[in-house]
């Protein structure tokens, strides 16, 4: 058995105050971590920043290793604890921008980030689109990411699954009134790939949204693990063996049953 503990934050973050954002992560990882001893802990899409922002991304971008990342690399380290959290990233080049999740290491290193491919509405305006999804090795197994909208974009979740995810982990601004989306997208996306999902969506109201929660973990038969299901901020933890996620796919062969040769059509261009 390979087991897991694994706890999805549903936050609301202040827009524009990455200081303050930062400083009430670090509550929250505090509080987590001195109740149980957890292996990962998963913050909200742009939790440093808020969703509304606009042109003030340009200001608040920050390169990773950066600032932020360092400082939540230390309450990583401090608590012997993984931890994935949503930031809006930069290069060299100060004008591109990139909605990402960052993962780090219970040694507080780096793992890597995840650059949001499926921009939604008037994100297309601030951010440029990644085009890589990787999968990151962990000291408990490996995990891919996604952010909000990807979620409901079956491909995405599918193509971590076949390069070895076992776990996902979804950093989500789902917003009202959209909810059953939500469920159904964290439930299919476990059931169809034999794989858990943690989805961590915020909380809270900005100039024109207004973001209800349901953050979840969902075992690779579709099953509830875990649900936070008040209104307001707080966190949901479960204990996962990542085994399962083999036994499975061994059992079901949703993935070696597949037949790429006739799925050209999905990576055609619409």
């Amino acid at each position: 058995m390979r087991e897991v503990t694994v706890a999805v934050v549903q936050a609301k973050p202040e827009l524009g105050s990455v200081q303050q954002n930062l400083a009430h992560m670090s509550d929250i990882i505090d509080e987590i971590s001195r109740r149980q001893k957890v292996d990962l802990i998963i913050f909200p899409e742009l939790m440093t920043t808020g969703y509304e922002v606009g042109v003030g991304f340009t200001d608040l971008a920050e390169r990773v290793p950066g600032p932020s990342a360092n400082i939540i690399a230390q309450r990583a380290r401090e608590f012997n604890t993984h931890i994935a959290f949503g930031m809006v990233i930069k290069e060299k080049v100060e004008s591109v921008l990139y909605n990402a999740a960052i993962l780090i290491s219970n040694e507080g290193e780096v793992l890597g980030d995840y650059r949001k491919i499926h921009l939604k509405g008037e994100e297309r305006m601030t951010f440029r689109p990644g085009f890589r999804l990787p999968v990151f090795e962990t000291a408990f197994g490996d995990v891919g990411m996604l952010i909000g909208w990807d979620q409901a974009f079956p491909e995405a979740a599918r193509s971590l699954a076949l390069d070895g995810a076992e776990l996902l982990l979804v950093l989500a601004n789902w917003e009202e009134p959209h909810a059953d989306e939500w469920r159904a997208y964290n439930v299919a996306r476990a059931f169809e790939n034999s794989v858990f999902v943690a989805a961590s969506n915020r909380v809270g109201e900005e100039v024109t949204l207004n973001f209800f929660g349901q953050s979840m973990i969902v075992g690779p038969r579709g099953e509830p693990l875990a649900l936070v299901d008040e209104p307001g901020e707080g966190y949901g933890v479960a204990r996962i063996d990542l085994d399962l996620v083999r036994r499975y796919r061994e059992e079901f062969q949703i993935i070696q049953s597949r037949q790429p040769a006739v799925y050209r059509s999905l990576v055609r261009k619409y």
